[in-house]
């Protein structure tokens, strides 16, 4: 009899253990690992960047250019940046390309026609690490009312940190067709070439500041 009150007390003693602890589940780790990912994001250092741009001039010689104001921001969660949402505006009346009368020339109608759109903008698509600290950056570059795809190559230079916080820097690359933008100023050479290249070559430097 009291072998039988034993294994009674004992049965009942481990079904209310199992019943208060508590059970794993899928959702648990899923949220778990989710915190483990936090939300980054980045603002460019201005005195520290640049947007700059070339064109081709009378087929042999190559013209720089600048803008001189513009702002950005990254926004990831994973660590390789491989999440990384990206987007940039550049102001075109800040172009300088230490030419006043080719400035207001590049703010007019046949280029840039900045009084009616006085921003650039790009957004991302996508970001894409391909090796070593290179990515390719995808998104949509918008000039005047025309909005369209472009690739740039970026390089990521790394991250430095210090005492007044986060620091990041990138160097992207690509090359434009001025046409599809309709700036679409043209006049030819003698000799047949274009005065300045459909071709523009953008180069923008960042550094940038992580958010606190």
């Amino acid at each position: 009899m009291k072998g039988f009150l034993f294994t009674v007390v004992a049965l009942v003693s481990v079904a209310l253990l199992a019943a208060f602890v508590p059970k794993q589940s899928k959702t648990t780790a899923v949220s778990a690992n989710h915190f483990l990912q936090t939300p980054t994001k980045w603002t460019v250092d201005k005195s520290h960047s640049n947007v700059k741009f070339s064109v081709i001039h009378l087929v042999v010689s190559e013209m720089e250019g600048s803008f001189k104001v513009f702002d950005g921001a990254i926004e990831h969660t994973k660590a390789d940046l491989s999440d990384a949402k990206i987007n940039f505006t550049v102001d075109v009346n800040s172009i300088n390309t230490d030419n006043e009368n080719r400035d207001k020339h590049l703010k007019s109608d046949d280029f840039f026609n900045a009084e009616k759109f006085p921003s650039m903008t790009f957004v991302s698509t996508a970001f894409t690490p391909v090796g070593g600290n290179k990515y390719k950056l995808a998104g949509n570059l918008t000039i005047r009312d025309i909005t369209k795809p472009v690739t740039f190559d970026v390089t990521f230079g790394g991250i430095a940190t210090s005492t007044r916080g986060d620091k990041a820097g990138f160097k992207a690359k690509t090359t434009i067709n001025r046409f599809d933008y309709n700036l679409k100023w043209d006049r030819a050479t003698e000799a047949g070439g274009l005065v300045v290249s459909k071709e523009v070559d953008v180069t923008v430097f960042v550094e940038m500041n992580k958010a606190k």
